[in-house]
């Protein structure tokens, strides 16, 4: 058997992905259960480490690709995804994931949401949403419900929060799933899911802050609330039912994809190999480009 064959037929083990750095996240958080199920799809999907780039922004859950044998990336706070989208476009060959909090991506990282999205630029996000700031001893975060008392409000949060699911349906995004560390079988499978989605795919995680998080955002009782949308006969195509489902957030706690477009549209970094492949074909070539600047 050749070198390529035996490649080819490899498989990867969890262990794999791991790296020798060892999590140092508080006892009982939910991102412990959302890096296993991302070894576990990883195995799944069965791509070599060195052909995986893991990109984040700032936060507890940032601190993911640190925690693989993936080339990591620990970006600045709230532009994993701009980086995440350079990488693909510059090697798309890479099976690029990013990861991020509740915070990191849809404060101060909330523009860059839309534009990837639109872009359409094959990339996996994972978001663990945990409705508070952790890192940072617990402030009020995008996705905290109103009255929250935290840190920074002290007498109860004004704010209506951001509906993650709702916000990245209506922008458009092609694979949309939410699940939780309570249900390890499905968070394995959307995340596995999410990574075959030829484009960007949205995965909501809510993953419990055991220090500053909310007693009813706790694993116990998402594992005694949460509503398999599979379970409930939902149809992934239906992006206007998947919308009126995403209304639940904060209230409901639906496991599973919400949406999954049918008919995925054309990846950006297709796009620009077409353009290539059009632009070629009348080319300059390589040895006369310094004609061009010549005097006439």
């Amino acid at each position: 058997m050749s070198n390529a064959a035996a490649h080819a037929v490899e498989h990867h083990s969890t262990k794999d992905y791991q790296s020798d750095l060892k999590p140092i996240w508080c006892p009982g958080c939910g991102d412990f259960g959302v890096l296993s199920a991302v070894y576990r799809a990883l195995s799944t999907i069965n791509r070599p480490p060195h052909e995986i780039a893991f990109v984040s922004g700032i936060g507890c859950s940032s601190r993911i690709p640190g925690y693989t044998t993936a080339y990591g990336f620990n970006s600045v706070h709230g532009r994993a995804l701009p980086i995440a989208q350079g990488i693909k476009l510059a090697n798309p060959e890479l099976l690029v994931l990013v990861a991020g909090g509740d915070g990191d991506g849809f404060s101060i990282g909330g523009g860059h949401v839309p534009h990837a999205i639109r872009r359409n630029v094959d990339l996996t996000y994972i978001v663990m949403d945990n409705q508070i700031y952790g890192l940072t001893k617990g402030q009020l975060s995008p996705t905290s419900p109103r009255g929250l008392k935290t840190a920074s409000s002290s007498y109860g949060s004004f704010e209506a929060p951001v509906n993650p699911l709702l916000y990245v349906l209506a922008y458009g995004a092609g694979f949309v799933a939410q699940s939780t560390p309570a249900d390890m079988v499905g968070l394995v499978n959307v995340i596995e899911e999410g990574i075959r989605f030829p484009g960007f795919a949205f995965i909501n995680v809510q993953s419990p802050c055991v220090t500053f998080g909310q007693p009813e955002a706790q694993l116990k009782v998402h594992k005694a609330s949460m509503k398999s949308l599979d379970k409930m006969g939902h149809d992934p195509a239906d992006r206007l039912r998947a919308m009126d489902l995403a209304q639940g957030y904060g209230t409901d706690l639906y496991t599973g994809i919400f949406y999954r477009n049918p008919q995925p549209a054309p990846t950006y970094e297709q796009l620009v190999r077409e353009r290539q492949s059009e632009l070629h074909v009348a080319a300059v070539p390589k040895n006369r480009i310094l004609e061009m600047f010549h005097p006439q």
